[in-house]
């Protein structure tokens, strides 16, 4: 193992989860902060207020972004969870503006991502504080084998998730644990971990940016050829296309690789809805 020790292995085996970890110092915060104000003066207004497309991969046409998504510190407890041979496929912010009614309804990332097996680790960083006042995420500890429950595709209208997806079977929300993290510090959790949020009721912006890693054996079950970037180690199975690092800030390559990308994504994305509706219907 590079940097967990076996006893937190073994809680994210048991639990689906792992928190917190710490990361960034102040300074390092301070200038991701930065850049991100650079980028939302290039979208002329809050990232929250952008259309979707601006906040999904951003490691496509952002080298700071794509930095944070290589960094050593998060590849090496990645790689002691799924292996050394690791892809990233999809990243996003994940920002709640002070007072705003975003939220999550209890969810699970793998649901509508298509993907076999659903060997998907996320890393969740806070640029800011993200305390329960501030809307973290909450968790439910996996009870026994971990399985991919029945979702609907609700899209809320304040929903933070693509979908407005939402679990419609009961939950035991007694055993749900806040996953609060200082600013600087990360968590992890499994694409079948159930985890949800609700609304920012803090004083200051609630900053998150997600990384979803996965090993190279996982493939795509839909009709579309999906996108991904190798991050660590080898693809010896070539399920995904590989695409290459940002060369410089928002240029032009970067951009129409963004396009392309997040195009397939999002037609993927609305086909596994559609599987999966048909799945438990049928079930």
């Amino acid at each position: 193992m590079k940097r967990l020790s076996r006893t937190q292995v073994d809680a994210y085996r048991r639990d689906g989860f792992l928190f917190p970890l710490p990361m960034l110092g102040a300074a390092e915060r301070d200038e991701k902060l930065a850049a991100l104000a650079r980028y939302e003066a290039w979208l002329g207004g809050p990232l929250s207020k952008a259309e979707r497309q601006w906040f999904t991969m951003p490691y496509l046409f952002l080298p700071w972004f794509d930095a944070l998504v290589r960094d050593q510190r998060i590849l090496d407890v990645v790689e002691d969870l799924i292996g050394p041979d690791i892809l990233v496929w999809t990243s996003t912010f994940w920002i709640k503006e002070p007072g705003s009614p975003t939220f999550a309804a209890w969810h699970q990332d793998c649901a509508y991502f298509g993907l076999e097996p659903p060997e998907i680790a996320t890393v969740w960083l806070a640029l800011t504080d993200a305390s329960s006042l501030a809307g973290c995420m909450n968790v439910i500890p996996w009870q026994g084998r971990p399985r991919l429950y029945r979702h609907g595709a609700r899209r809320h209208a304040d929903s933070i998730n693509r979908g407005g997806q939402s679990v419609l079977e009961p939950l035991d929300e007694a055993k749900a644990v806040a996953m609060a993290l200082p600013a600087g510090s990360f968590s992890l959790h499994h694409g079948l971990c159930l985890h949800r949020s609700a609304p920012n009721r803090a004083a200051h912006r609630r900053i998150g940016l997600g990384f979803n890693y996965m090993p190279t054996q996982v493939r795509s079950i839909g009709s579309v050829r999906l996108s991904a970037m190798l991050v660590r180690g080898q693809d010896r199975f070539g399920h995904f296309d590989l695409i290459e690092p940002p060369a410089r800030e928002l240029d032009e390559t970067g951009l129409r690789r963004h396009a392309e990308a997040y195009a397939r994504y999002g037609e993927n994305y609305r086909e596994q809805i559609a599987r999966h509706e048909a799945e438990f219907r049928t079930a």
